[in-house]
C-alpha cells in the first residue's frame, strides 16, 4: 500500500448539539397525516424521535467550507471549467461568461476534496489515480432530551412545534398559509465527528479545517428555512479520543487525545 493511502489514526470528536431556534430537516411527505403540518421533519422509524442525519450535517459543513475557500467545481456555458471561484470572478470580468452550474469540489489538492472526498455522482469525472479517501464520517445525531420535550406543555406533535407562516400572493393579497413542523429549541442532539488521517496527512491542518466548519455552521444555519429564524444551533464538544493503527491490531480502546477544545465549541458557561 502506498504511504500516501496508508491508515494512520482515527481521532473521534463527540459531544452535544442544542438547538437555540427552531430547527427543520424534512421528512418523508408521505408520512403526513390528516390535519398534520404541511412540512413535517424526519424521525427515527422506531423511536419516533427526531433526529438529525449525519448526510445533513455534513453536507452543510462543506458547502460552508467550500463557499469559504472558493473551491467548487464551476462550469460556464462555453464549456470551461474551474475548481476556484477566483477563476470565475476574473472569467465574469469579461462580461461575456456566463454560468452554467457550481457543484461540489472534486480537485484532489484541495482541502475540501481531501476532507470530505469526491462525491459518488461525481467520481465517474475524476481519473481513479486523484480519487483520495475521504476523512470525515459524520454519525446520525441522535435526540438525548425525549423526556424533556415530551413535558413541554406546548409542543403541537410528538416532540416538535408547529409554526404557521403565510405567504401573501403580491397582485392579489391573497394570504397562502403553511404549517412547517420543527423541533424547539432546547432539543439536543449527541453528535460524533470521526476523523481517519491517512499517510503524511498533517493533523492539525485537518483539525482546523473541522473545527472551523463547526464554527462556521455556528454561525449560519442547519436545515430549512434560515433566513428565517430557524436552524441555530451550537455545538459543544465533550470528548476527543483516538486509535492508531497500532491500537487496532492490538485491539485496544481509543485513549484521550491531547488535541485541545477551541472555545467557540466549548459548552457556554451559563449550561455548564
Amino acid at each position: 500500500m502506498g504511504k500516501g493511502i496508508e491508515f494512520k489514526k482515527r481521532i473521534f470528536i463527540s459531544g452535544t448539539l442544542a438547538t437555540l431556534t427552531g430547527l427543520h430537516i424534512g421528512g418523508n411527505s408521505t408520512e403526513i397525516s390528516i390535519g398534520g403540518a404541511d412540512q413535517i421533519v424526519i424521525r427515527d422509524p422506531i423511536t419516533n424521535h427526531p433526529y438529525i442525519p449525519g448526510s445533513s450535517l455534513r453536507g452543510k459543513m462543506r458547502s460552508l467550507l467550500e463557499r469559504t475557500r472558493g473551491e467548487m467545481t464551476i462550469k460556464l456555458k462555453d464549456g470551461k471549467s474551474f475548481t476556484d471561484i477566483r477563476q470565475l470572478d476574473d472569467a465574469m470580468a469579461s462580461g461575456t461568461a456566463e454560468l452554467d452550474s457550481a457543484s461540489p469540489a472534486i480537485d484532489p489538492t484541495q482541502l475540501a476534496t481531501r476532507l470530505f472526498g469526491v462525491p459518488i455522482d461525481k467520481q465517474e469525472a475524476v481519473d481513479t489515480k486523484n480519487i483520495v479517501p475521504q476523512r470525515l464520517v459524520v454519525r446520525d445525531a441522535k435526540l438525548i432530551n425525549p423526556e424533556q420535550l415530551e413535558k413541554a406543555r406546548n409542543t403541537d406533535m410528538p416532540m416538535t412545534e408547529v409554526k404557521t407562516e403565510v405567504a401573501i400572493d403580491r397582485i392579489t393579497s391573497k394570504a397562502n398559509p403553511r404549517q412547517i413542523e420543527r423541533v424547539p429549541a432546547g432539543a439536543r442532539f449527541g453528535f460524533e465527528l470521526v476523523l481517519n488521517l491517512y499517510g503524511d496527512d498533517d493533523e492539525k491542518s485537518y483539525l482546523d479545517a473541522l473545527f472551523g466548519c463547526m464554527t462556521l455552521l455556528q454561525d449560519d444555519y442547519l436545515g430549512g428555512h434560515g433566513s428565517r429564524g430557524y436552524g441555530k444551533v451550537h455545538f459543544s464538544v465533550e470528548s476527543i479520543t483516538e486509535k492508531t493503527a497500532e491500537d487496532y491490531r492490538n485491539s485496544q480502546t481509543a485513549k484521550p487525545s491531547q488535541v485541545p477544545i477551541p472555545e467557540a465549541l466549548k459548552q457556554p458557561s451559563a449550561d455548564r
